[in-house]
Formats: C-alpha cells, sequence, structure tokens
C-alpha cells in the first residue's frame, strides 16, 4: 500500500488529519523497527537534534500524525505522536529506553545503539557526538491499522 492509500483509508475514520501527508522510515533496520510499531512494542523512537536544523526542518510535534514506511517505501502504518521532548543523550531515561521496544529493551542497550547511530548519522552532517548531544525523543501509537 503506498503513504497516500494508507493515508486515505484512515482519513475515513478520522477525517481530522488533513490532506498533508508526512511519511518516514526509521534510520536503522527501518522493516524491523516497522514491525515492532505494527506489533504495538515499539511506542517511541529518538533521533538527534542537531540533525534537524541541518537539514532544516521542524522537530515532530505532539497531535500530529505520520505514516511509518518500510525499507521499500510502503506503508505499513499511521502513528499519532503524544510526546516530544529534548533532552541530552545522557539524560534518556530507562522508562524511554524500553518504550522503544528493541533488543533486550534496556537503557544500556539503547545508549550502545543509539551513541553508534548518532556518532556516524552527525558525522555525516559535519557534526560530532557527545554525551551532552540533544535527543529528540518522540512518544508514539499507532492508530491505524486498527487491531
Amino acid at each position: 500500500m503506498t503513504p497516500k492509500e494508507m493515508w486515505q483509508a484512515y482519513k475515513k475514520i478520522n477525517p481530522k488529519i488533513g490532506d498533508d501527508i508526512d511519511a518516514w522510515a526509521f534510520g536503522a533496520e527501518p522493516d524491523q523497527l516497522a514491525e515492532l510499531v505494527l506489533r504495538g512494542q515499539k511506542t517511541a523512537t529518538a533521533s538527534a537534534y542537531e540533525l534537524y536544523a541541518v537539514d532544516q526542518e521542524p522537530i515532530p510535534q505532539a497531535g500530529t500524525f505520520d505514516v511509518i514506511l518500510d525499507s521499500q517505501g510502503r506503508a505499513v502504518c499511521i502513528i499519532e505522536i503524544t510526546k516530544v521532548t529534548v533532552v541530552p543523550f545522557n539524560q534518556v531515561s530507562a522508562d524511554h529506553a524500553f518504550k522503544e521496544g528493541e533488543g533486550d529493551r534496556s537503557l544500556a542497550y539503547w545508549r550502545q545503539v543509539h551513541e553508534e547511530f548518532f556518532t556516524e548519522w552527525l558525522a555525516e552532517a559535519g557534526l560530532e557526538f557527545s554525551e551532552e548531544t540533544g535527543v529528540v525523543l518522540e512518544e508514539f501509537r499507532k492508530v491505524y491499522p486498527l487491531d
């Protein structure tokens, strides 16, 4: 299903979502992470704050809807963002790590994986990772397809 087809199907249930489609895939392991969202295990994500400025994009906002894509650009599900905060990397909580639903869901696992990921992506933008690097924490709920 294309993002537009999924958006139109959900719009019949929730016409307030409007016509602007924001569709994206997770940067690392998009198929696996999209599947975790679809199953309800992944209800949060994190991204490097500085990359929003580099890409000249606003940070996500609570109350908005996004189509989650797989690695082939196909729509997997629609989420509603429920909470957005920005904290330094070294202040991400174990609760947030658990909500991300990856690996053993521990903070230690989250820190290891995200430090590697952020270091690589920031370096591509000419930036350096540190323990104080800003992290955009998003919490969300899957709203479509319905269970």
